[in-house]
């Protein structure tokens, strides 16, 4: 079992809500934070529908436990009603609730304001390379993605496309979230193939056979129940001309491999490289997310195509993903720009596939990834990055 680094509390005293994308960990680590919590699991179908059918017993319930008993809701999205009942044990009576789920889209139809502020969020990630440890293989996550169940697989081939067909069931289907599911597929397939790319709706309209709007939808729909995230650009006082328009990245490059039918990539593809930046967005995303700094991440390209794969924070942080051995001056052209337009910037950095660390004339780090991580993860950045919203 892999020690997660969110930083959820041993005894809460406050409601929290923890969200995460599918088979992320949620349940599994909630039963091992809180064992002796009450655990209502509503993919049970015979609770959803007693629930459903009486909000009001859930209250019941709850009331005939002892005020310090804390109560753990899974699945919560299956049946948003109850949120009314736990507005009511929090306010009224001080109860303490962990509530979990895979997207809070069908509850923000029903409780917009996700309980007034009175619960936590906190959202859980697949597996970060911190977290497996000595163990983490960049060829195995890179092709399997990083949920645990994937990573961990002999064959995560055939886990993987049960998880793509159990997603559109479960999270799309049944929520009527779409009005044509070959449609929603068709989307999915070609988002999947510009995975870290600008998006261009209007392209992959075309594509899709849909309109511009629908494909905003879907991108949201994607978003919204946590399957990806958009980059956006970063665009502070530019002195040149810079692109504006987000990038969107699939929380999970298994995904985006079997939706894009890949195959097995291996280092030294271009495929290897767009995995590889996939991979170290997650790392970035999870690490402002458990270390609760919620710096802002970003990228920036200029119209020439110069460009760099991240920006951290207030423009403290310019980070190359580069999955190649040999870092040439080539390479450094990005981060070299980057400095001319912003020359406050602190640290540039490129993540790569070299074995040892270089500092070059310019100023710029190369780094293995192993090392990246570990300086990421040891804080060694800390005071360089922050979450002042600063874009």
């Amino acid at each position: 079992m892999y020690e997660r680094r969110i930083s959820l509390p041993n005894l809460p005293s406050q409601s929290f809500f923890l969200w995460g994308p599918r088979q992320a960990g949620k349940t599994t680590l909630l039963k091992q934070m809180y064992p002796e919590a009450l655990r209502i699991d509503l993919l049970r179908s015979d609770l959803v529908i007693r629930y459903l059918q009486n909000p009001s017993v859930f209250r019941e319930e709850v009331m005939a436990l002892p005020k310090s008993k804390l109560v753990i809701i899974d699945e919560v999205q299956k049946a948003p009603v109850l949120l009314d009942e736990v507005h009511y044990l929090i306010q009224e009576q001080g109860r303490v609730f962990g509530m979990c789920g895979s997207s809070a889209r069908k509850v923000k139809r029903g409780h917009a304001n996700l309980l007034g502020g009175r619960a936590i969020r906190y959202e859980l990630l697949g597996l970060s390379a911190i977290e497996i440890g000595k163990d983490f293989d960049i060829t195995r996550m890179l092709n399997s993605g990083p949920i645990p169940n994937h990573y961990i697989s002999k064959n995560p081939a055939r886990m993987i496309q049960s998880y793509v067909e159990d997603y559109i069931k479960e999270e799309v289907l049944q929520e009527g979230l779409v009005r044509s599911l070959p449609v929603f597929f068709d989307f999915l397939r070609v988002a999947a193939i510009g995975d870290t790319e600008i998006v261009n709706l209007s392209n992959i309209a075309r594509e899709s056979g849909v309109s511009a709007n629908t494909v905003r939808g879907h991108y949201n729909i994607l978003a919204d129940t946590l399957m990806g995230a958009f980059l956006p650009a970063y665009t502070k006082r530019p002195k040149r001309r810079a692109i504006s328009s987000p990038k969107f990245y699939f929380r999970d490059v298994g995904v985006v491999n079997y939706l894009s039918k890949r195959g097995k990539i291996m280092s030294g593809s271009e495929l290897f490289g767009k995995a590889f930046e996939n991979w170290l967005f997650h790392e970035i995303s999870a690490h402002s997310r458990y270390s609760e700094k919620f710096y802002d991440i970003s990228y920036w390209r200029l119209t020439t195509g110069v460009e760099v794969d991240f920006i951290l924070g207030n423009a403290s942080l310019a980070i190359e993903a580069k999955a190649k051995e040999k870092i040439t001056a080539n390479d450094l052209k990005g981060l070299i720009q980057f400095k001319q337009e912003y020359p406050g910037v602190k640290h540039r950095i490129i993540v790569s596939l070299e074995k040892r660390a270089r500092l070059t004339e310019d100023g710029i780090l190369i780094l293995p990834y192993q090392e990246f991580i570990r300086n990421l993860w040891d804080n060694e950045f800390n005071g360089d990055v922050n979450g002042d919203g600063v874009n």
